[in-house]
């Protein structure tokens, strides 16, 4: 069977916090996110999380269970919501190594000062500096 790739329901949103309690603990909030997902076999297998803010759009929670890593499934779930989402602007924050991943989606790099502020506060630990804390603020103009 091969993978399917879908928008998440909310009813189903325990799905992808059960996989998140090994990516930083995540939780889903059905009234401002849409959840995308790629299942393997029946198995929740990858997620992206889109985020609407008051003052901007973000995608995160990209993730991949270790087993099933290597199979481009973080790249079907991440066109999966530009797909469905990518109309509107969209930030992320890319870890500095995947800033070459994100890029082949349309995000470029932009100064941490060009973040909307609701999205730029959920980074207020790196005191102005994400760079040093791994982490490239990016952004996908909408279309």
């Amino acid at each position: 069977m091969p993978a399917q790739t879908r928008e998440l329901t909310p009813a189903e949103f325990h799905l992808a916090e059960k996989i998140w309690e090994q990516y930083r603990g995540q939780k889903a909030d059905p009234a401002k996110e849409r959840i995308f997902a790629v299942f393997d076999n029946g198995n929740l297998a990858a997620t992206a999380r889109f985020t609407r803010h008051p003052d901007g759009n973000e995608m995160d929670c990209v993730f991949s269970l270790d087993e099933y890593r290597g199979k481009g499934y973080a790249r079907k779930v991440v066109q999966a919501l530009i797909d469905a989402c990518g109309q509107e602007a969209i930030y992320i924050h890319s870890t500095l190594v995947l800033i070459s991943f994100y890029k082949t989606f349309g995000w470029y790099p932009i100064p941490e000062k060009q973040l909307p502020k609701s999205i730029r506060e959920r980074f207020v630990f790196c005191f102005g500096e994400m760079e040093g804390c791994n982490v490239c603020p990016m952004k996908r103009d909408a279309g």
